[in-house]
């Protein structure tokens, strides 16, 4: 795996709770180092994710229902992505920062939607019944994957932003394919896999066969922007804390906790 990037000056978001069942965004270092919030919202913020460097996307429960946002870092502005009946949640920004991935239910079961950054374009991509979520992005901006229950349990899923048929991405060996992220040279994709518990894995991106390779205990990872290393959360509920996977050698580092539960991070491009 290349290590060109240097990732020492970069930066992550995560959701932390802090209590009375809400949750805020915080930015810091990669290494958890000089966190502060971005949102005070007082209520349920989650699902950070980087569209650029300067502008994040998140869902937010302050209006009452979950709405998409995206929030300008420079000047703390933010404008609504998607506000629809229903749920509006798992926001992916295209790493060109133009698109947006993201979950609706506005027709009744969780589908999975693209749309233009401003939310103008919107184009639904999956018809479901069964719930689709946690869309990620290729490196290319043409294709989505997903984890769908369409066939039962969750199944990870690659379809063109275009549309089309989505294709099942095998994940053998890790049942329960969820949280999925596409590696920034477009050869990996990690992902969560439940069994007796959370499990981060990484199976090749372009498919094919062979079983999926297990790299620690935890959930939600995230790529850094060299390929080489992973961000996830790991520990019990309302309790997380984040990790530092180094995926050659598979050795972890705990990333100190900003007050309450830190999880669902998301590493900055």
């Amino acid at each position: 795996m290349p290590n060109e990037v240097p990732i020492a000056q970069t930066k992550i978001a995560f959701k932390v709770e802090i209590g009375g069942g809400n949750a805020e965004i915080y930015i810091g270092d990669y290494d958890g180092y000089g966190a502060q919030a971005v949102t005070r919202d007082n209520s349920l913020v989650a699902a950070p994710c980087w569209a650029g460097k300067g502008t994040l996307l998140y869902n937010t429960y302050k209006l009452g229902n979950p709405y998409i946002y995206a929030h300008q870092l420079n000047t703390g502005t933010r404008v609504p992505v998607a506000r629809f009946p229903g749920a509006n949640i798992s926001p992916a920004a295209s790493p060109n920062g133009r698109r947006v991935a993201m979950i609706l239910s506005k027709n009744g079961s969780p589908d999975l939607y693209v749309a233009n950054l401003d939310g103008t374009g919107l184009k639904q991509l999956t018809f479901t019944k069964e719930a689709e979520s946690s869309p990620c992005w290729a490196p290319n901006n043409e294709t989505i994957c997903f984890a769908s229950r369409s066939g039962g349990p969750p199944q990870l899923f690659t379809v063109a932003a275009s549309g089309g048929s989505p294709a099942r991405l095998r994940t053998s060996l890790a049942s329960s394919p969820t949280e999925p992220d596409w590696s920034p040279d477009g050869k990996w994709i990690a992902f969560t896999s439940l069994a007796q518990s959370f499990r981060i894995c990484m199976v090749p991106a372009k498919g094919g066969g062979g079983d999926a390779i297990v790299l620690a205990d935890g959930e939600d990872p995230t790529w850094a922007p060299n390929s080489r290393a992973l961000i996830f959360s790991q520990g019990r509920d309302h309790a997380k804390h984040l990790c530092l996977l180094d995926v050659p050698t598979k050795q972890t580092k705990n990333i100190g906790r900003i007050l309450g539960s830190n999880s669902q991070p998301s590493w900055a491009p």
